[in-house]
């Protein structure tokens, strides 16, 4: 069995990680940390920085495998915003925003984009680390376009607004099974799967 401690205190992305890991091949599987993820400042200038901040700082204080993940949504018309600053955008100018909050403030400055010209991507960085060193990284991308209004209440986070063109639908839309099949976050711990069944780094099976 592969322990994995989530570095980590978003509800929706722990669950994503524990049903991901379930379905995955291998005898994964993800818990919370016996010890309260502590403070992070994410002064990364990347996904992947942010997340070997986070992995690192809680495996400092946890025995055992620590996996974490930064992730985010860079839309194409916005330069990249929200980036990795998804989990806080509009801040400071708007204070205080939930989800929803933030979904409406990201539809009303594409308001005057053309469909066409409103792709995006979803991004996750995975960072592996125990002791304090990050050990291994993955990332995982899913290229799609910002809805012109909310579509549906599934998910968390800009998943009513983020459609997958192949499927026509925005992720809030999706069952979590069909999700999971195309998310970013996915096809990272699909590669974190991968390394840890071919080349497992010792004390982790």
């Amino acid at each position: 069995m592969t322990l994995l401690h989530l570095a980590t205190r978003n509800p929706g992305k722990i669950r994503e990680l524990n049903r991901i890991l379930a379905s995955l091949p291998g005898d994964l599987r993800a818990a919370l940390p016996s010890i309260e993820m502590p403070d992070v400042a994410e002064t990364g200038a990347t996904f992947a920085a942010n997340a070997r901040l986070k992995a690192e700082a809680l495996s400092r204080l946890q025995d055992g495998w620590v996996v974490a993940d930064d992730s985010g949504l860079v839309v194409d018309a916005l330069g990249g915003e929200p980036g990795i600053r998804s989990a806080r955008y509009g801040e400071p100018e708007h204070p205080g925003l939930d989800d929803a909050g933030r979904r409406r403030l990201l539809l009303e400055r594409l308001v005057a984009v053309p469909e066409a010209e409103r792709t995006a991507r979803f991004v996750c960085a995975l960072a592996l680390a125990r002791g304090g060193k990050t050990v291994a990284e993955f990332e995982g991308k899913c290229e799609g376009m910002i809805a012109l209004a909310e579509r549906g209440d599934s998910g968390f986070g800009y998943d009513p607004i983020f459609v997958f063109p192949a499927a026509g639908r925005t992720f809030g839309q999706m069952t979590d099974a069909e999700k999971d099949r195309h998310s970013h976050r996915a096809n990272a711990l699909w590669r974190l799967a991968a390394y840890l069944t071919a080349q497992p780094p010792a004390g982790v099976l």
